[in-house]
């Protein structure tokens, strides 16, 4: 495939996996939209069998009901009376809720209509429905991306990592598969599709409209296999910081609301506050050591190109606040007293170095690594 045809190819993949991801995002914002009636379907559930219990322990009107006597009479059952579909029943034993007497079998008077459950399983619900398109788009949007960074590459003649398009959409093909790998491990994950989607495709939106450049070659500074191993190390460390990140915001949000009593009945979707926090916690013990050997790599890429392993550049210099801020936060983590709330805000605060450092210096600041690749405007 010669370099413009796969430059081309690349573009495409790129964005059309940026409308399959927004058809996903919007797919896993209807899941959530429709799981509000749900608590409340069980809650009338549940209250609904309450009261029969209850009804089923006193008289009826209408219905006659035999003393209890020494010789073993029992009560008559008095719970489709109760619904309106009879008039007389059979005397038999009062069946607790569970739905079985004494050690019974369970099964169900003659005359009583069997539970939706007990008639080949309930059906998935609309939300479970709506989550299975999310995730299939989800799926779709990671191999379109995926195939337009090989594309990119191929296009380049190099690691497609130069510039900060190419960082953007590789960084996205690694969200999701974090994402992606982690539903597969608990499928209750599913319901952060919706948040995890979302900071997607604001990368991929900025990658296509702001970061955009045509494939080219890189300046010669870049020219060492240090572009692979420093930079494949970075992208993989800022991804995982971001699913942490949005694990992170999630449990503060949880935690407010379980504390408050105020959450909405959407939120009842979500993992636990606690589940949460170690989920957060286990990915940025996870990349940490990742993003400490991305540095070090770095250092010994500098030497290689500019014959000094540390300067002070803007990007080392936040390179370095970054690893400072994520190792109080392991700290904390370790330390009692700093779990939790205080701790998830020393772990976004590490995000917000690591995003400045990704996109202020390469925009704002000048340095060494002021090589994003931006067009001029």
């Amino acid at each position: 495939m010669s370099s413009p045809a796969a430059a081309q190819l690349s573009n495409y993949l790129v964005n059309s996996s940026l409308l399959v991801l927004t058809g996903g995002m919007v797919t896993f914002a209807a899941a959530l939209a429709s799981s509000r009636s749900l608590p409340v379907e069980a809650e009338e559930g549940d209250a609904a069998a309450d009261a029969d219990a209850d009804l089923a322990a006193q008289p009826q009107a209408g219905v006659e009901v035999p003393a209890v006597t020494g010789g073993g009479d029992r009560v008559p059952s008095v719970g489709a009376v109760a619904r309106g579909t009879q008039t007389a029943v059979a005397p038999t034993a009062v069946a607790p809720r569970g739905g079985a007497s004494g050690g019974g079998t369970g099964t169900p008077p003659a005359g009583a209509e069997p539970a939706a459950a007990d008639v080949g399983g309930a059906p998935a619900s609309r939300e479970d429905r709506l989550n299975g398109v999310g995730l299939a788009l989800t799926w779709l949007s990671f191999l379109l991306v995926a195939g337009g960074v090989l594309a990119r590459g191929v296009a380049a003649g190099r690691a497609p990592w130069g510039n900060m398009y190419e960082f953007s959409i590789t960084a996205c093909v690694v969200i999701l598969a974090v994402y992606l790998g982690l539903q597969r491990r608990r499928p209750s994950l599913v319901h952060l599709g919706l948040y995890v989607t979302l900071p997607v495709l604001t990368v991929l939106g900025l990658a296509v409209s702001l970061f955009y450049v045509p494939a080219g070659p890189l300046m010669p500074a870049l020219h060492s296999v240090w572009l692979v191993v420093h930079v494949s190390c970075a992208i993989i460390s800022g991804a995982v910081f971001t699913v942490g990140a949005t694990a992170t915001v999630l449990f503060l949000l949880q935690d407010y609301w379980e504390r408050t009593g105020k959450a909405p009945r959407a939120s009842r979707r979500l993992p636990t506050a606690d589940a949460l926090d170690e989920l957060s916690y286990k990915l940025y013990a996870f990349v940490f050591p990742l993003w400490t050997f991305a540095i070090i790599a770095g250092a010994i890429w500098a030497e290689s190109a500019w014959g000094r392993y540390w300067g002070w550049d803007p990007k080392e210099t936040w390179s370095f606040i970054t690893w400072v801020v994520f190792a109080a936060y392991l700290h904390a983590r370790a330390t009692a007293g700093w779990r939790g709330r205080r701790a998830a805000y020393i772990a976004l605060a590490g995000l917000s170095c690591f995003v400045f450092d990704f996109v202020g210096v390469n925009i704002w600041l000048t340095g060494l690594h002021s090589y994003g690749g931006l067009p001029q405007r």
